[in-house]
């Protein structure tokens, strides 16, 4: 999944992007307002990490222009927004709340207890209660990022892991290569033009063929159980 991060403290904007990456997610950097408001207007994000104390401006402003766009200026208005900052009065906190932050953490924070809270907003918007996800035989939990087939572990790469779980969070709907893409890669990551197809090719050799459906010239998909 990937995450947009608005911090403008170098120490730790790096500690979040080593962090949130050895979890698995596509992190994105900014670190002001403009540039995470250019960011969201051209990038598909599943979540936004929001410091408020940003160089050029207070992250609420992100938030308000975030939750009030247009859906011709931007298709997803409701992108989960975590708010991470040194602001711990509860004025603040009511503040975010109501303008449509989804959750608030204040610095510090353990690491462990962060990438928690973004797997409980991403199941959120994705319609989803239960932490595991099941199709069939294949179960996959997000925060071990564990893998089973018929109660056989199954070991995946990251990015085979990544495209598994983004068709599992949205079956049985198909997405394309291009919205696959944008769900795995950041701005820096290198891309290989077939790189999906591959991913898709090895996931059918560990996990068979049935699992994971293409739907010619649009792109794949992970068929509902069979009644």
């Amino acid at each position: 999944m990937r995450v947009l991060v608005v911090e403008d403290d170098e120490g730790i904007a790096t500690g979040l992007d080593a962090h949130l990456r050895q979890l698995g997610w596509a992190v994105d950097m900014t670190d002001g307002v403009e540039a995470a408001w250019t960011a969201l207007c051209v990038e598909p994000f599943d979540l936004v990490l929001l410091d408020l104390g940003l160089r050029d401006g207070d992250g609420s402003e992100v938030l308000r222009r975030l939750r009030h766009a247009s859906p011709d200026r931007l298709p997803d208005a409701a992108t989960p927004v975590l708010v991470m900052t040194a602001r711990d009065q509860v004025a603040a906190r009511i503040e975010c709340l109501d303008m449509g932050a989804d959750d608030y953490v204040t610095k510090p924070f353990d690491p462990d207890e962060l990438a928690a809270r973004m797997r409980a907003l991403r199941r959120r918007s994705v319609g989803r209660a239960q932490p595991l996800l099941r199709a069939g035989p294949l179960e996959i939990d997000p925060a071990t990022r564990a893998v089973r087939l018929d109660g056989q572990a199954v070991d995946l790469s990251a990015r085979e892991f990544g495209v598994l779980l983004s068709l599992m969070e949205v079956r049985p709907r198909v997405l394309s290569r291009a919205q696959i893409e944008a769900r795995l890669y950041s701005w820096d990551d290198a891309l290989d033009s077939n790189a999906v197809e591959v991913h898709v090719h090895h996931l059918r050799k560990k996990l068979g063929e049935g699992v994971v459906r293409t739907l010619r010239g649009v792109g794949y998909f992970v068929p509902e159980d069979k009644a």
